[in-house]
């Protein structure tokens, strides 16, 4: 098997580990298991757990800024935007798993300062986007302009990290869209 496909399956079974037990729940034992490769063989692509773990972050996070700017740029208004992004952040709790960045918020303590810092950056991307479409529906008069978009970018964003927790804790991923739906009708005009 080429190394790039073996990375790449490294990457995206590290992501399973990360997103249903943990970061600090799993081993390379683990992924060796799964993979079926030695080892040896992951510290050849991943040095460290860390390395590993910042790999799986920096990929998932190009994806989904490739996935933001792709919504950004449909010729939708503000609220059908902010809809698409609560139905893309719904579909991420697949398969028994969590969203990566609730996932790894969740283990913030057990992770190294490196994923601390991309975890904080997760965060942010999410926060910032979601400000530049509020702001952007303000100005054409398609959100409420109170709260401000800070302030909404914050509730629109708990109210999908703490629904995701809720529904995952209950096996119940159908809870997230009319949660976020119900909050989301509360900024349109």
């Amino acid at each position: 098997m080429p190394t790039t496909d073996t990375k790449t399956l490294l990457l995206r079974e590290a992501e399973t580990f990360l997103r249903t037990h943990g970061y600090a729940a799993f081993s390379y034992a683990d992924l060796s298991e799964r993979v079926g490769i030695r080892k040896a063989s992951i510290h050849h692509h991943f040095p460290t757990k860390e390395d590993l773990g910042v790999a799986v972050i920096d990929t998932y996070l190009e994806r989904f800024r490739e996935d933001l700017d792709a919504l950004a740029d449909k010729p939708i208004d503000a609220a059908a935007k902010l809809a698409g992004y609560g139905d893309f952040f719904a579909s991420s709790l697949r398969d028994g798993m969590m969203p990566l960045c609730g996932a790894l918020a969740a283990d913030a303590s057990e992770l190294p300062v490196s994923m601390q810092k991309r975890v904080n950056k997760f965060f942010q991307l999410h926060l910032d986007w979601l400000q530049a479409i509020i702001a952007e529906g303000i100005r054409k008069k398609e959100l409420k302009a109170e709260p401000s978009a800070a302030r909404t970018a914050v509730m629109l964003l708990s109210t999908l990290q703490g629904a995701s927790i809720v529904a995952w804790a209950l096996k119940e991923p159908g809870l997230i869209k009319p949660a976020y739906r119900q909050v989301l009708e509360t900024i349109v005009r």
